[in-house]
């Protein structure tokens, strides 16, 4: 970080920058060739399916079909670096504690299992069976609902499947996951007005679509696989229309690393035919009036006795709510609309025009839909945007959630969730004799309300950092210390073993990449994308340590160590042969899982049946719902009068994937050796008093007591809306209020947080930085 650049990008997304970047991880990681020679089965039908993005995989595949950031992923759990005993009697907790995330992770994969000694403040080595049977024994002392047991979104769906019996089986539905904090209010919103909690599209979509619509989701940096399909889609003529608050690269141009012909003349593809920037939250105003301006060219067309612009059949046949939508964004004033959402009536209106030439359009979103306090209504509206033109359940069309994770999606298939109404808990109990708990568990955001509360005895992380992914990190951060006991199942080192309960165990797992060999020879697991299709994954390279253990087997252990025996539950049995944990749930959920046994490795993946890509509507009304938000005001947390207050979003850099920072550059921002930038607008650093390049704190406007704050970061004139700031997720956590959250999903408000910004107070290491 000593080297700090902050120049302009002005290169594609994809092309030579990308082919870099994978040469330097790769060596970087002492992968060269054996690194290569694995990618080349990176999403391949008999391969191993990408540990970082969701995103769908062809059935017909490229020859790399991996992007840069996947690569990197692949590269950064193959690494030749190993932490060891030797390491951990080096250094103690209070020592790495200090060190950045990227160095805590850079010192490789985790070998064997760990206990943590208050006598020494270090880390000790521990035998699984003493930490198998520690574990347990401390588990039986505890309430059952006192205990949380979260899954991050890499874990199997076999894996997945175990925890989440293991967890019901104790006693709780404490299943909070990594979809609690970005796409949760997907999961509440689809629901209500569709019938199912995830989209509806499929990657053949993307070859019959007419026009695709963006919002809040950065392809370049988290999907970049996806730019292909968009590529091939412009090169259909299908124009792509985006919203987003930051000009993104990837959503500007893009040249393809595996065409040799745009590689050797630099030839790019311009992806967004329309670009709106928004402001940060103003989706929900612009979307209210792109309906606003669809109804009423329905309206004149009507009048002029002209080819309706909406799919009125669609709406009578297959919807409910329509009058009193219709009402709703009758009452919606433009000027509000532009002053909320930051565009002007004529961009908005041109938006719409374009939406209404399409008799096909696709929705894709991201995390800049979810992460709001109104993401719930956001969310909605787009579906009542879509509904107006029949684009649900149709080829070419439908909603697309963009998810995070490789399997996140897949986990909440088969049971991990905090809300028994999810899972066929009557089947559960007949299927392994017991009686599942009916109690609603935790969410993410209870969870951390509960350990700041003192009543969470135990957390178990099957994977993931959950320490450094939550919100309001400064009050967070001190409480851990008062649960009697953590254990993270973990290939590195992070955060989350640093901050840690008053017993703490390390437990290192086999990577997904790797062989894990089990008593009837090497297992296959499987997972679910984007798109909500299954593929198998199998290992390929050798176990970093032989003291590595798979997540089946440490679930399975654990759960045998604490729960009493069930001879319905074959714990070891499962162990031996994971074909026969998908039996189970297939048994669990026949109608999603028929035809999975003999069809885990089909290109392409075998489809999840979803009643709204039929058009049969799973809702109370039997309909898909037109679904009225309260109005266009997207952040009740804004004070009227803002001027000194930004709205803070955000980010993840093009080096880096959730809390994983795979190094210090931000390409396509044109940041190098450095993540502590706060990006802003020209017209705001002027009325504010600051100066380009000059280092400020940051504090969280707020009047709850408590103080939020972030110290020396540097001022970067950026192309962001007005009155709108940026900086990186998850070092500007600390900023984000727990009770600053999704009102209905309780999904955390990470993209609009009201902040001042001031001088920074520390003269002397303000200098130092700079």
């Amino acid at each position: 970080m000593s080297d700090i650049e902050i120049t302009e990008y002005d290169g594609p997304a994809g092309g030579w920058g990308s082919a870099k970047a994978l040469t330097e991880i790769l060596s970087r990681e002492k992968r060269g060739v054996s690194g290569a020679v694995l990618l080349g089965k990176q999403n391949k039908p008999d391969g191993f399916m990408c540990v970082s993005c969701a995103w769908a995989k062809p059935a017909e595949p490229r020859a790399f079909e991996y992007c840069e950031n996947g690569a990197k992923a692949t590269a950064w759990e193959l690494t030749r670096n190993r932490v060891t005993r030797d390491f951990f009697a080096a250094h103690t907790v209070s020592e790495l504690r200090d060190w950045p995330a990227y160095d805590l992770e850079e010192q490789g994969r985790l070998t064997e299992p760990m206990k943590y000694d208050p006598a020494t403040d270090k880390y000790v080595p521990v035998s699984w069976n003493d930490a198998i049977r520690e574990i347990g024994a401390e588990l039986r002392t505890f309430e059952p609902d006192s205990v949380v047991f979260y899954a991050s979104g890499r874990a199997s769906l076999e894996a997945s499947y175990m925890y989440a019996l293991f967890a019901r089986l104790y006693g709780t539905n404490n299943l909070p996951d990594s979809s609690n904090m970005c796409h949760e209010s997907t999961s509440v919103a689809l629901p209500q007005s569709i019938g199912v909690p995830v989209g509806t599209t499929v990657l053949d979509d993307f070859k019959t679509t007419e026009l695709i619509m963006f919002f809040g989701q950065n392809v370049g940096t988290s999907s970049p696989r996806m730019l292909h399909d968009l590529q091939e889609a412009r090169k259909r003529g299908v124009p792509i229309i985006t919203f987003n608050p930051l000009r993104e690269r990837g959503l500007e141009r893009f040249t393809n690393p595996q065409s040799p012909t745009e590689m050797l003349t630099g030839a790019s593809t311009e992806i967004s035919t329309q670009y709106h920037q928004l402001k940060a939250g103003g989706d929900l105003a612009a979307l209210t009036g792109m309906c606003k301006a669809l109804l009423a060219a329905d309206a004149k067309a009507e009048a002029e006795g002209a080819p309706e612009v909406l799919d009125r059949e669609f709406i009578k046949t297959h919807t409910h709510g329509f009058k009193d939508f219709l009402r709703f964004c009758d009452k919606q004033d433009w000027s509000r609309i532009e002053r909320r959402s930051g565009l002007k009536r004529e961009a908005i209106e041109a938006a719409a025009a374009g939406y209404a030439r399409s008799k096909a359009t696709m929705g894709v979103y991201g995390m800049g839909l979810t992460q709001h306090r109104k993401g719930v209504e956001t969310i909605q509206m787009l579906v009542n945007l879509l509904l107006l033109k029949g684009n649900i359940g149709k080829p070419g069309a439908g909603i697309c959630p963009v998810r995070g994770h490789s399997n996140v999606q897949g986990q909440r298939t088969v049971g991990i969730t905090e809300k028994p109404e999810l899972v066929p808990l009557d089947q559960l109990a007949k299927q392994f004799g017991f009686k599942p708990p009916h109690k609603k568990g935790m969410t993410t955001v209870e969870v951390c309300e509960n350990v700041l509360a003192g009543k969470v005895k135990a957390f178990i992380g099957l994977g993931g950092n959950f320490v450094r992914a939550v919100p309001d990190t400064g009050r967070m951060d001190p409480a851990w210390s008062g649960v009697p006991l953590t254990v993270q199942v973990s290939t590195k080192l992070n955060r989350s073993h640093l901050i840690h309960g008053e017993k703490a165990y390390i437990l290192p797992c086999l990577g997904r990449i790797e062989i894990d060999e089990q008593a009837t020879g090497p297992q296959v697991v499987s997972m679910e994308d984007s798109t909500s299709c299954f593929h198998g994954s199998r290992g390929f390279a050798s176990p970093a340590s032989p003291e590595l253990r798979s997540e089946p087997w440490i679930v399975a252990e654990l759960a045998k160590a604490t729960i009493e025996p069930n001879p319905l539950v074959p714990w070891d049995d499962w162990v031996a042969d994971y074909g026969l944990v998908r039996e189970a749930f297939t048994a669990t959920y026949p109608k999603v899982f028929k035809g999975f046994k003999d069809r885990l490795f089909q290109p392409g993946g075998l489809h999840k049946p979803l009643p709204a890509r039929e058009r049969k509507w799973e809702t109370k009304t039997g309909l898909a719902n037109f679904v009225a938000p309260k109005g266009v005001e997207s952040d009740p947390d804004m004070p009227a009068d803002g001027r000194a207050v930004l709205d803070l979003m955000t980010l993840r850099s093009n080096d880096q994937f959730n809390t994983t920072v795979y190094g210090y550059d931000d390409r396509f921002r044109g940041v190098k050796g450095t993540r502590h930038i706060l990006f802003m607008n020209a017209s705001d650093i002027e009325r504010l008093g600051f100066a380009n390049g000059e280092l400020v704190d940051v504090s969280t406007h707020t009047d709850d007591g408590h103080v939020r704050e972030v110290s020396n970061l540097r001022v970067v004139e950026y192309n962001v809306p007005e009155g709108c700031c940026a900086g990186y997720y998850p070092e500007l956590n600390v900023l984000i209020p727990l009770w600053h959250h999704d009102e209905q999903a309780k999904t955390p408000a990470a993209k609009c947080i009201p902040v001042v910004v001031h001088p920074a107070k520390n003269v002397l290491l303000a200098a130092t930085a700079a």
